[in-house]
């Protein structure tokens, strides 16, 4: 079995879908490894210690040929899709709900397609879980990036010539990047609260030493799916949480917003009146930007300046601490690909029924398999 790790062609993606132990545990289980050259360097992986691990190093013009299974960190462009084989199995963050062409030319070509970010929230798929990989050290670099826009400290300081006090943060979202922006920016010292649609978060908030922000009824009380996920609340509650939400942010230093619904463009949470009601040299941070943003007045891969507020809509957050990131996507990657490999004849032996290769297949055979995209 032959598995390629391809370089990463969309601007911005500095992470690998594979590193020198992922790739000493793949030949391990009995697999070829190649790499593409250069897949690593964004990553500070070069090509000599993929090398060292034991990978074939190959051009891009080879990559695709003859891989029995590719191992991507995002989507592959159309024309890196006919060059795959009939039958080779593609495993990456392939963006479905977004990237309905990809989609389709996986299903014409016959490749067999995997999206990570459809793996089920349950026990036996914690290890393979890229959201929340991902998400932890987004919600980690957010912070950093807004203390580095930020023109104060960030902690209380007491000095011979006065007191600084600590910078206010408030987080929206305490999901995995919420609740890791909350301890970072607690860990640097600053007065820390968030809100968010499931009541069920405020224990977990508070126990990370923050303050809790929202308006509790019946509503917040099945807020949450099955999955995890933050459901879309109704327009009453959204008011409410809406005026509540003003009167807080208008005292805050920094605002991160994180929210996001799977399939759905992200819910609107800062207003421009809220953006216009914090002080100059405020921060907002937008982690949800690329799915349409949390934030009016924000902008996919600008700084937005609205009256001496920045507005930061830096994409693919977690691509900003790519050593990290693609270490623990290769080991979500590698935890997803070692029950598909049969232990004796060292092939690939997919078991349809298992409700982790339902809930990721998304073409088999030529067709779409998943429900959801059926339609596509």
């Amino acid at each position: 079995m032959k598995i390629s790790i391809a370089k990463e062609t969309l601007p911005a993606e500095k992470r690998v879908a594979a590193t020198p132990e992922t790739v000493k545990k793949l030949i391990a289980l009995g697999a070829e490894v190649a790499v593409e050259q250069g897949a690593g360097m964004n990553a500070s992986v070069p090509d000599e210690t993929y090398a060292m691990a034991g990978a074939k190093i190959l051009s891009g013009a080879d990559i695709y040929k003859d891989a029995d299974v590719i191992l991507r960190v995002r989507h592959p462009s159309a024309a890196e899709i006919q060059k795959m084989k009939k039958g080779a199995v593609l495993i990456g963050l392939l963006a479905p709900y977004q990237e309905k062409e990809a989609l389709k030319a996986c299903a014409a070509q016959g490749v067999t397609a995997f999206s990570m970010e459809l793996v089920p929230r349950i026990t036996r798929a914690q290890t393979m879980d890229v959201l929340s990989s991902q998400a932890n050290l987004a919600g980690y670099r957010a912070v950093l990036e807004a203390a580095n826009e930020f023109g104060r400290g960030m902690p209380m300081m007491m000095t011979a010539a006065g007191t600084v006090p600590p910078a206010k943060v408030f987080i929206m979202g305490a999901g995995v990047a919420g609740l890791q922006a909350i301890a970072t920016a607690r860990r640097l010292g600053a007065q820390v609260s968030a809100t968010d649609v499931r009541a069920a978060a405020k224990e977990q908030v508070q126990s990370l030493g923050a303050t809790f922000v929202m308006v509790e009824n019946e509503e917040t009380k099945a807020a949450e799916t099955a999955g995890g996920y933050a459901k879309e609340m109704s327009e009453d509650y959204k008011k409410q949480q809406a005026a509540l939400i003003a009167e807080t942010i208008k005292k805050q230093d920094i605002v991160i917003t994180t929210a996001l619904i799977p399939g759905r463009k992200a819910p609107m949470l800062v207003s421009e009146d809220m953006v216009r009601s914090m002080k100059p040299g405020s921060v907002i941070i937008d982690l949800a930007v690329e799915q349409g943003g949390n934030v009016a007045l924000a902008k996919a891969g600008e700084i937005v300046n609205a009256g001496g507020v920045k507005i930061v809509g830096h994409i693919n957050m977690p691509s900003r601490i790519a050593v990290d990131a693609s270490a623990l996507y290769a080991r979500n990657l590698l935890s997803f690909l070692t029950p598909l490999i049969d232990k004796e004849t060292k092939n690939l032996k997919i078991n349809w029924e298992d409700e982790i290769v339902k809930a990721t297949a998304l073409t088999r055979d030529g067709q779409i398999v998943h429900p959801n995209f059926q339609g596509a």
